[in-house]
């Protein structure tokens, strides 16, 4: 479990992040989301241990960030995968080494070993066969997927997702959204994922954060969100006539 208390973070007289209190739990998708300039991006960096922040505290299972010693930051960061938002894979790099780089950073596993789990997770991601290509040879939806067995195969405690749906058609990226919750309930990840997109709040949103402003507008679930009246929560989330049938058909079936 990750426990944020009172976060504040300011760049000089631009206040980003204004007193956010909310917990993030151990084997559920977490979801950050609001309008651009709201400040989730800067929340995940604080969550990530990017940024520092001047009031407040972020505790990973206990563990207060700020109070850590430089090892056991490192140590802690060992247990940290992260998913972004352009894959970042090295282009240099076939896939299988690209998934293997974490262990070369944070084990001291000799090469069969780690050979060994590079397998595993790319059979865990569907990728059986993938491990000699290039990142310029997989469409998005695959690096989408390296990226994921990159994120996991140090088995880590925590997961960090910024915007894993960004560029991908709608049926890949519910493929993604389906496995993200897969492996966060299978390894009882603690997963955070800073997303604006809102078939992911609908699919898999079972904790959701909404910030405005700098603020924690609102929290709740994917079923909850139906039924708030919060004004800024609605006219985000419902923008679409889509979502505003969605939401209607919800409502008439739950009187």
């Amino acid at each position: 479990m990750i426990e944020v208390k009172d976060l504040h973070k300011s760049f000089g007289d631009a206040h980003i992040l204004k007193g956010i209190s909310t917990t993030f739990d151990k084997g559920k998708t977490n979801l950050i989301i609001g309008q651009s300039g709201s400040g989730k991006t800067v929340f995940l960096k604080c969550l990530l241990g990017l940024f520092e922040y001047e009031k407040g505290s972020i505790s990973y299972d206990g563990k207060v960030f700020s109070n850590l010693s430089r090892d056991e930051r490192t140590e802690l960061r060992s247990e940290i995968g992260m998913v972004f938002q352009g894959s970042a894979l090295f282009d240099s790099m076939t896939i299988a080494e690209n998934v293997m780089f974490p262990l070369r950073m944070f084990t001291k596993q000799n090469k069969s070993e780690m050979e060994d789990r590079v397998d595993f997770v790319l059979k865990r991601v569907n990728l059986d066969n993938a491990h000699h290509k290039m990142p310029s040879e997989a469409s998005g939806g695959m690096q989408k997927r390296v990226a994921i067995a990159r994120a996991i195969v140090n088995n880590p405690k925590y997961l960090f997702c910024d915007e894993p749906n960004s560029g991908l058609d709608p049926k890949t990226a519910i493929v993604i959204d389906n496995l993200i919750q897969e492996i966060t309930d299978e390894y009882q990840i603690t997963t955070v994922i800073n997303s604006h997109d809102m078939n992911s709040v609908m699919e898999i949103g079972e904790k959701i954060v909404f910030l405005k402003d700098g603020h924690k507008e609102w929290e709740g679930s994917k079923d909850t969100i139906f039924r708030t009246d919060n004004e800024a929560v609605t006219n985000f989330v419902y923008s679409s006539e889509l979502f505003k049938k969605v939401r209607k058909m919800y409502l008439d079936g739950n009187q």
